[in-house]
């Protein structure tokens, strides 16, 4: 069965679908030896595809990895930055940055710091961060000033971004120091870029750090295990990735009820 292209290289470990995307955009993906467009189809057992001249088909589909990094500040969530920057690829070894087809699931901005997965599943990076189904998401917040309760609220509430209301989030004060800043601790459900930040200055009280704890049921420091020091990474485990797979499960059997759904209409 023929498939898009973007989806066919996530799903070879090839790259994330988003990135896919980008080669294909950049002309660095070949179909039958013509220089493939976005939006292009092609079946995995019978089109030659190419990417940046070199042949791809599922036999070459590498080991799956699923990796848990605790990204420290100034590094760039993103597997290449043409300003230089360290990447969060240049914290892993070389037989893991390197033809393995690893890339970030979301991503932290450059100041903050903390849990970020990488995989080179790409079916688990769609479901992880598809738009109408996210993972929740810890984190630890320091912000300036002591926000009211009635500031928190309109921020459990939702607050409009460009147009469009926040979805409902947990916040709650976990340390206050005084009237000079406030430690809380923030439940997201959605990833719109620099939310946190975006919102807590909105609300007048600027983030000074912000870590990631948390995503679904894996975390970073386990009370059982040893802490994971900034920089470094581990392997999940099988329990956590199989809580992971099952966000993936639920996406793909929304998604099926939802064509059934349209079927019913259209017939």
């Amino acid at each position: 069965m023929e498939e898009r292209l973007q989806k066919l290289l996530s799903h070879w470990g090839i790259a994330s679908r988003r990135r896919a995307e980008d080669l294909i955009r950049q002309g660095r993906v070949s179909l039958n030896g013509t220089t493939a467009e976005l939006g292009a189809k092609a079946h995995p057992e019978r089109d030659r595809i190419l990417v940046d001249g070199r042949v791809v088909n599922p036999e070459q589909e590498p080991q799956r990895w699923y990796i848990l990094l605790n990204k420290p500040a100034g590094v760039v969530s993103t597997c290449r930055d043409t300003h230089g920057r360290p990447t969060v690829l240049s914290l892993l070894p070389r037989h893991l940055a390197q033809g393995q087809g690893l890339h970030p699931v979301g991503r932290l901005d450059v100041e903050s710091t903390g849990a970020l997965l990488l995989t080179n599943d790409g079916h688990l990076t769609y479901a992880l961060t598809h738009p109408r189904y996210h993972v929740p998401k810890t984190y630890q917040v320091w912000v300036q000033g002591s926000p009211s309760e009635a500031r928190l609220q309109q921020w459990r509430d939702g607050i409009i971004l460009n147009g469009r209301r926040t979805q409902p989030a947990q916040v709650q004060v976990t340390f206050r120091e005084g009237q000079r800043r406030t430690q809380l601790e923030v439940v997201l459900t959605e990833g719109r870029n620099r939310q946190i930040r975006r919102i807590a200055e909105q609300l007048g009280h600027r983030v000074e750090t912000l870590h990631r704890r948390k995503i679904g049921s894996v975390q970073l420091n386990p009370k059982s295990e040893n802490p994971l020091a900034p920089g470094c990474y581990r392997c999940l485990t099988p329990s956590e990735i199989n809580a992971l797979q099952s966000w993936q499960t639920q996406l793909t059997l929304k998604s099926v009820g939802v064509r059934s759904k349209l079927k019913e209409h259209s017939g």
